[in-house]
Formats: C-alpha cells, sequence, structure tokens
C-alpha cells in the first residue's frame, strides 16, 4: 500500500514523465481533451438551435395548405423556445430571453418535456392536427430525443472531458494522498512493526526447540552412559560364597 501512494504522488507530481501508472491510466494530452469538450458544445448549440427553428418556422407558424407536409392544421398557443446553454462563441450564456425555457439542471428538463411541450401536442389523423395544438407526436418525441442528447453533452461533457484528460483521476490521487496515506503509513509502519516482533517470536522459540531438543538429548545419552558404567561396574564386582 505503501507503494501505491509512492506511484499515485510521483503520477500527479509529474505529469510527463513515464511513471508506472501509465500503462493503466491512459489519457489524452489537455489540448485533444479542449477540442473534444469544444466539439460537445458546438453540438449542443447546433442541436438547440435546430429545435428552436423548427418551433419558430414551422411549429409557431400558421402557414397555408399549400406550402405541403410543413403545414399539419397547427394552431393554438405558440411553443416557448429553448434557452441555449451557450452564446454563439461556445461561452457560457448567463440569462434567457422571455419566454425561453431552460434545462440546466434535469428538474428543468423534466418539466419542459412532460409538462410544458406535452401541453401542445395535438392529436392526428392522417398526418394533421385535429385537435388544438403545435407540436404532432412525432415531432414531440423527436424534439425530446434531441433535448435529451443536448441535456446530456451539457451536463456530462465537462465530466468526459476531466475524464479523458485525467483531471478528474489526478484530483482523486491528490485527495486519496491527501487525507489516507499518512495514515497509511502509520499503519502500515505498525504492521511492519508486528510482523517484525512475531519474525523475532518464531525466530527465538526455534532457537529456544533446538536448546531444549540438545539438551534432552544430552541428558538421554547420559542416562545410558550412567547405565552402561552401573553394569560393567557391576559385572567386576566379586560375588559372595
Amino acid at each position: 500500500m505503501g507503494d501505491t501512494c509512492v506511484a499515485m504522488s510521483d503520477w500527479v507530481g509529474n505529469l510527463t514523465a513515464h511513471t508506472a501508472l501509465d500503462k493503466v491510466i491512459p489519457c489524452v494530452d489537455t489540448a485533444t481533451a479542449k477540442v473534444a469538450r469544444s466539439q460537445s458544445k458546438e453540438v449542443t448549440f447546433q442541436m438547440v438551435q435546430l429545435v428552436n427553428g423548427i418551433i419558430a418556422n414551422v411549429s409557431n407558424r400558421n402557414l397555408s395548405p399549400i406550402v405541403g407536409p410543413l403545414s399539419y392544421n397547427q394552431s393554438g398557443p405558440l411553443v416557448p423556445l429553448l434557452c441555449n446553454p451557450y452564446n454563439p462563441d461556445k461561452t457560457d450564456r448567463k440569462t434567457c430571453n422571455p419566454g425561453e425555457v431552460g434545462f440546466t439542471n434535469a428538474t428543468q428538463l423534466k418539466l419542459l418535456i412532460l409538462k410544458v411541450w406535452k401541453n401542445y401536442e395535438c392529436q392526428v389523423a392522417n398526418n394533421k392536427c385535429t385537435t388544438v395544438g403545435r407540436l404532432t407526436p412525432s415531432m414531440y418525441d423527436q424534439m425530446s430525443g434531441a433535448v435529451n442528447v443536448s441535456y446530456g453533452l451539457y451536463h456530462y461533457g465537462p465530466f468526459l472531458t476531466n475524464l479523458v484528460d485525467c483531471t478528474f483521476v489526478r484530483d482523486t490521487f491528490e485527495a486519496i494522498h491527501k487525507d489516507h496515506c499518512p495514515e497509511l503509513r502509520l499503519y502500515s509502519r505498525w504492521v511492519y512493526i508486528g510482523l517484525l516482533m512475531a519474525s523475532v517470536a518464531v525466530m527465538l522459540s526455534l532457537v529456544f526447540w533446538v536448546v531444549y531438543a540438545r539438551e534432552r538429548r544430552h541428558r538421554k545419552y547420559m542416562k545410558q552412559v550412567d547405565g552402561a558404567a552401573s553394569a560393567a561396574q557391576a559385572s567386576y564386582e566379586p560375588k559372595g560364597p
């Protein structure tokens, strides 16, 4: 475990050096991660622009039947536009225009799809609205799917960027090294001392066992020698008349 702390510290402190963790934690360079993040912002921005374009130019317009499929007998209150989370230069947008609906969190997204837009859905027959409304069920499903994709890129894009360039891993390792490695070193030292004491105890036990076994053999040998000497002495003693 101590080696793990050392490896994490080396990896965090030497981002460009080849360390033991390079093979198990592949990271892309920061420039590539920034390009990926910029592309995710671009997709989100264009997706919201596309949805707003359909709402503004099709759903919220009372078109003549001669324009074909774009006129499906839409009527009723106008569908609110989405609040694009980014400006055209891909910087974060601070405020929304009046009447726009935001989706910067999951609660707003659920409210937008299930309540706001759902109220503008009409019933259809032969691809024409037969009730008041400006969104056909097909349009509602497609727009909801587009918003879900946009929200996913907007919400998870920063995390995924930090993941691929290892910012998230680096921050995690720094927190682990700061909060847990000092105690881990202390506990590892205690474990080492305990193992050392156990090893010394086993070694002393072996020494004492060897001494005891040797002493036991010596006593047994001395008994045999004494017995043999006694027998020899008895054989030389004169027998009585």
